[in-house]
């Protein structure tokens, strides 16, 4: 989960039908420079690659009529109830 100021960081969410899927998914996302789940179908990962290049490397694994949405961070988040505290400063650190 380390952070670096040359990589983006993206918020991926995907809807799935299978638990099968969602690890399928969740383990691409895990092979990204850094990431931090945010839910169990969303997670913020650290990257060079484009938004598109995400979505085409996540759609690979993905079966007809599940689907994912990659978004660039912006400037303001807020959340609440994250997966602990590890979780919540890798967010305020990279979003």
């Amino acid at each position: 989960m380390e952070a670096s100021t040359d990589r983006v960081c993206y918020i991926v969410t995907f809807e799935v039908k299978s638990e099968e899927s969602r690890q399928r998914v969740r383990a691409r996302l895990k092979t990204y420079a850094g990431y931090c789940p945010i839910h169990m179908c969303c997670l913020a990962i650290l990257t060079t690659k484009s938004a598109s290049d995400v979505r085409n490397y996540i759609g690979e694994v993905l079966r007809p009529g599940e689907r994912v949405f990659v978004i660039r961070s912006g400037t303001a988040a807020a959340w609440r109830g994250t997966y602990g505290p590890k979780n919540s400063q890798w967010l305020k650190k990279n979003l």
